[in-house]
């Protein structure tokens, strides 16, 4: 049998210790199920104010309290803590590196009064790259692999293959760095370079430099052995231009080679109508017809009254244009002349926020609208909706459009990203079709997506096959993390 590996997955957000979005829950599933394959895979984040050491059952690790950690001309303490991410299958040992100063904060990234990142996140995630290399040399863990996820931890690939290069525990380790999102890049002005420690011939067009300032996902990108995306078309997209590159397209295009896209997975043991508790009633492919007591339910949650004929579209989102609502605004008052019910659940910008307030008050026996997250409401829409509107300017991979599928709700998707990996379109091929997808990023087109779905929600029985269709699509992590094990192999063979 093959030597297991040794992998550190480096990341700034996990459930169930902290979550802002869809990368907490990579962070989560991913290395469980590495772990399920028989490897050595640990994390490591930051520790937040909002990890609790009582109710995550979070321990000091003694021998790592109050490390001095170089932070430009000051020196600041970072103690490490350790607990575990616990599954039926697995049990992932975590580490959390903490500092009072720089994350004993209400949020992870943003300060709430203000609504704009935190001034210093620069020093926060300068900090904690170098202190998870620290960390490593101060256990004495060797890790084989290193996988970076997002611009948080970037530096971390700069540091490794330059101030960190002769240093014998980390001789042979390789780098993989994941883009989650290529809009958010960790840009910060020039004057904070010296706080990296990094070697002044660094800050250049081949390294961090990025229009005078410094950019920590271009230090991630430029210094890993291997760069993955989290789906393939995604991988494409960045490298094709500003719209979806935000300013990197060039390097993404230089590091092509180097790139590879593997699709995310989804927790299929909470995602599952057939056992999930957060929803009225369960059910299966073969047992369709209870799926409508969801939809009774959703109705009645909403103030909406039920009907069976009446297609119901739910929505499950941040508020913001990148997730298609200025398309939504401007068809909205065109969707509601159609036979057809609407439930969103989210938020975000103030204007969509508005903008469905406003059309619940208008359209009540056609609009529900609950502003804000709400975990058992989320199951409870996916699988009460018939169909899932996803009309995204751009999705890195998506996993709402995952979930309902899996429940039997037929996604109306843009062509990007995941969403493009992973619904086919029902119009264009009847018999293998799962959903409704539309190509340009405009309302008109949305809006024909929208139409078409309605037209093909009469046909009950081609509907009723595209749902058992969808219903048996694998999407569990247990395919992408065979691919992630064979890149890191793949790298570990590279002189």
């Amino acid at each position: 049998m093959a030597k297991p590996l040794s992998i550190l997955f480096v990341t700034s957000e996990v459930i169930p210790f902290a979550k802002t979005g869809g990368l907490a829950d990579v962070s989560a599933a991913l290395p469980q199920v590495i772990r399920e394959l028989g490897h050595d895979i640990r994390i490591i984040i930051p520790k937040y104010a909002a990890v609790s050491d009582r109710k995550f059952k979070i321990h000091d690790i003694k021998r790592l309290t109050d490390m001095p950690i170089p932070l430009g001309d000051r020196v600041l303490l970072g103690s490490v803590k350790s607990s575990f991410l616990t599954s039926i299958k697995s049990k992932v040992q975590v580490y959390f590196i903490s500092n009072q100063e720089l994350y004993c904060r209400s949020d992870l990234y943003i300060d709430p009064k203000t609504k704009q990142a935190w001034p210093d996140n620069d020093d926060r995630f300068m900090f904690f790259s170098r202190g998870v290399l620290e960390t490593m040399l101060r256990l004495g863990w060797k890790p084989d692999i290193i996988h970076l996820n997002d611009w948080q931890t970037g530096l971390i690939a700069a540091l490794l293959k330059t101030e960190y290069a002769d240093e014998p525990l980390f001789k042979n380790t390789k780098v993989v760095f994941t883009v989650h999102n290529a809009a958010f890049q960790g840009v910060f002005p020039k004057e904070s370079f010296p706080k990296t420690g990094l070697p002044p011939k660094v800050f250049k067009t081949d390294g961090l430099e990025f229009h005078g300032d410094i950019n920590l996902m271009k230090a991630g990108l430029m210094y890993a052995d291997a760069i993955t995306t989290v789906s393939p078309t995604y991988a494409k997209e960045i490298r094709s231009g500003k719209e979806y590159g935000f300013g990197l397209e060039g390097v993404f295009k230089k590091k092509a080679r180097r790139t590879v896209g593997i699709l995310n997975g989804m927790d299929a043991q909470l995602w599952n109508p057939e056992v999930d508790t957060m929803i009225a009633q369960t059910y299966s492919a073969e047992k369709l017809d209870r799926k409508q007591e969801n939809k009774k339910a959703l109705c009645e949650r909403f103030h909406l009254p039920y009907d069976q004929t009446i297609p119901l579209i739910g929505v499950v989102s941040r508020l913001a244009e990148q997730k298609g609502f200025d398309l939504i605004e401007e068809k909205l008052d065109e969707l509601m002349k159609l036979d057809l019910q609407l439930v969103v659940l989210g938020s975000g910008e103030k204007r969509y926020e508005d903008l469905l307030t406003r059309a619940m008050k208008k359209y009540k026996k056609k609009v529900g609208v609950h502003i804000g997250f709400d975990e058992a409401l989320a199951h409870l829409i996916e699988a009460g909706a018939d169909m899932f509107l996803m009309p995204s300017k751009y999705e890195p991979c998506g996993l709402n459009q995952m979930y309902s599928l899996r429940y039997g709700t037929l996604p109306i998707v843009r062509s990007t990203g995941g969403l493009a990996d992973t619904v086919e379109d029902l119009t264009d091929r009847p018999k293998v079709g799962t959903g409704f997808v539309f190509e340009k990023y405009n309302g008109r087109q949305m809006f024909d997506a929208v139409k078409r779905a309605i037209a093909a929600f009469e046909d009950k029985n081609c509907w009723q096959s595209a749902m058992k269709r969808a219903m048996q699509k694998d999407f569990s992590w247990d395919a992408s993390a065979e691919k992630y094990i064979d890149l890191y192999k793949k790298i570990l063979k590279q002189k």
